[in-house]
């Protein structure tokens, strides 16, 4: 098996594209090749590149692609991260095993989950199947109870219990009663051969516990893992990479626990906490330059998280300039809101001639509104819509465009309609959005 080495930072760096145009924190990541190392990467500081680059140094040191594994926590982080190492690497970055913790898991089963029943085709259950199930398992007909069910069970599963650990940690009658449901679902998947989307970490971390021959091969297989956004990594996930990464420690874990925003899923920082004591050797490399924001941005934010329990301090600074101050505005509702920043982009577009830091606010693509959650797009689309402002909507869907507001706008097409001819309506797989997308023919 290969074995990387560390090399300096300018040595590996120059005339190198795995160092290419790197801060010296990000080459110090990139470079420490021989433990286990922690970069704490603020908010836009290049943490992705950072993970691209150390692939490429990996290689560039003498490991196989095939033997470095990338974790991630989305298809598509996982995507953009294949796609930036392809353009950093080249062919090469095929062989790097880059995908989510799930995926991993479901390539673990394959190969070796019959060590633990598991024929290899077995089936994976959606969210409808796991209700349906538990219904069947806990005898209920109501949907509710049996979605309350499965959020218990997949918590106690993220934290790595069974249906008799579970039931011996109950804390009171309705604890019991899911922990007895349990039981009879895990009965039920195995008669199935089927797994929820929990058991995909839960039984590859079952499959390196119980049997060293499975342990030892992954091991051997990957020998450096990454992990990106480490600090929304659940219990059951930590234990699946110590138990990858074995004695020898080569992994690179990527987070900021300032980010770290899932703890209901069962993310938790305590996962941070253990590297240094289940790792002595840990380095520690900390990603302080902001890359996105201005000087006032930072500010702003570093007020704001200031005040939380810190686990590693860290400072986030920018070279981009001062900027404008960051503005506080008082709004009466949503529709008010919404109508504010309509008014603020119409008056820097009418204004055309003021500067911000060397630019413009000249096109409408220079515009951008940020908001905590899909739902929250509405009254901007409407306000948008009724200020005639040209807009798209990235990463979700416009309620215009869905199929209940289809359906509706479909509706009253007909209804108001003068014509003779006899509207034909496009198949859906949305049953009530067929009526979504009109053809008028004969």
């Amino acid at each position: 098996m290969s074995s990387p080495s560390s090399v300096s930072p300018a040595a590996s760096s120059a005339g190198s594209p795995a160092g290419a145009g790197l801060n010296l924190a990000q080459q110090e990541a990139v470079n420490y090749l021989h433990g286990p190392c922690l970069v704490l990467a603020g908010a836009g500081s290049g943490k992705t590149r950072v993970i691209t680059h150390k692939i490429g140094r990996l290689i560039q040191s003498g490991l196989k692609a095939e033997q470095i594994a990338a974790i991630t926590f989305t298809n598509k982080a996982a995507a953009e991260m294949r796609e930036r190492a392809k353009s950093l690497i080249g062919k090469q970055a095929r062989g790097v095993l880059i995908c989510t913790f799930h995926a991993l898991g479901v390539r673990m089963l394959r190969q070796d989950g019959e060590a633990l029943g598991l024929k290899q085709q077995f089936s994976i259950l959606d969210s409808d199947d796991v209700t349906s199930i538990l219904k069947d398992a806990g005898g209920s007909t109501d949907v509710a109870t049996a979605r309350q069910w499965q959020w218990t069970i997949s918590a106690w599963k993220s934290q790595g219990l069974n249906a008799a650990q579970a039931a011996a940690q109950a804390s009171n009658d309705e604890e019991r009663v899911v922990a007895r449901v349990m039981a009879h679902y895990e009965e039920r998947l195995s008669a199935y051969q089927s797994v929820d989307f929990d058991d995909l970490i839960g039984l590859p971390l079952k499959l390196l516990q119980e049997h060293e021959a499975v342990r030892s091969k992954w091991q051997a297989a990957l020998s450096h893992v990454l992990v990106d956004e480490y600090q929304d990594t659940n219990a059951t996930q930590y234990e699946v990479l110590k138990l990858l990464v074995g004695e020898r420690g080569r992994f690179t874990a990527v987070g900021d626990d300032d980010q770290s925003i899932y703890g209901w899923r069962g993310a938790t920082l305590d996962n941070l906490k253990k590297l240094p004591q289940d790792f002595p050797t840990l380095k520690i490399v900390k990603l302080e330059q902001n890359y996105r924001s201005t000087s006032a941005i930072l500010r702003a934010a570093n007020n704001v998280i200031g005040p939380n329990p810190k686990l590693f301090p860290k400072t986030l600074f920018s070279e981009l300039g001062e900027g404008e101050p960051v503005r506080v505005v008082d709004c009466d509702s949503e529709e008010h809101e919404a109508e504010r920043v309509v008014a603020r982009i119409q008056s820097l577009r009418a204004e055309g001639s003021l500067q911000a830091e060397g630019g413009q606010y000249r096109e409408w693509k220079d515009f951008c509104v940020l908001y905590r959650a899909n739902h929250m797009a509405k009254p901007f689309e409407k306000a948008f819509r009724k200020a005639q402002i040209p807009y798209k909507v990235s990463g979700g869907q416009s309620f215009l465009t869905a199929p209940r507001s289809r359906t509706c706008a479909a509706g009253w097409s007909c209804w108001s309609t003068t014509t003779t001819t006899r509207p034909s309506y496009a198949r859906s797989r949305h049953p009530s959005a067929a009526l979504a997308t009109p053809h008028w023919g004969p």
